[in-house]
C-alpha cells in the first residue's frame, strides 16, 4: 500500500476536559457526496485511539507542501505535538491548522474495528480549502511536494 500515493492529514480534537489531540494520518478518503461523509483510520494500538471513539466533532486537516515538519511533528510518540502550532477552534471546539490546504470540520458518525485498524467514517459540517496552495504527498515512505499541474 506503500506505493499509493496519499495526501497527508492532521486530524485533530479537543477533547471535552479541554485537551488537545492529533496525529498524521494518511488513510482519508472520500465516501459520499450526499450526505458528505469521509473515512480515516487509526491502529487499534494507538494511544489516541479512546479520545477519538469519544469525540463528538474532529477536523481533517490537509496539509499544504510546506507543512512537512509539521507532519513529522504529529506523527512523533514523543513530545508536545501542538507546540508552536497556529490553530484556531472550529465545530466542536477541533482545532484547524493554520495554513492547510483544506478543512474538513466532521461530526464523528461513525467507527468501527476492522482487522488491527479502528474505521471513523465522519460527516463534513464544514469545510474550506486554498486552492493556490499546492498538497503535502507521501508516496514509498517519503514526503514531496508538487506545485499543482
Amino acid at each position: 500500500m506503500g506505493m499509493f500515493a496519499t495526501g497527508v492529514t492532521l486530524v485533530t480534537l479537543r477533547t471535552p476536559q479541554g485537551e488537545l489531540a492529533g496525529l498524521t494520518v494518511n488513510s482519508f478518503n472520500s465516501v459520499s457526496m450526499h450526505p458528505p461523509l469521509i473515512v480515516w483510520s487509526l491502529a487499534e494500538r494507538s494511544h489516541s485511539l479512546a479520545a477519538f471513539c469519544a469525540a463528538s466533532h474532529y477536523a481533517v486537516n490537509v496539509l499544504a507542501a510546506d507543512q512537512h515538519a509539521l507532519a513529522l511533528q504529529f506523527a512523533s510518540s514523543s513530545g508536545d505535538r501542538w507546540r508552536g502550532v497556529d490553530w484556531r477552534p472550529g465545530l466542536g471546539g477541533a482545532p484547524l491548522v493554520a495554513g492547510a490546504l483544506a478543512h474538513f470540520e466532521c461530526v464523528n458518525q461513525h467507527h468501527q474495528t476492522e482487522g488491527d485498524h479502528t474505521l471513523f467514517i465522519g460527516r463534513v459540517e464544514r469545510c474550506s480549502h486554498h486552492a493556490d496552495l499546492a498538497p503535502l504527498i507521501f508516496h514509498g515512505g517519503k514526503f514531496f511536494a508538487e506545485p499543482p499541474v
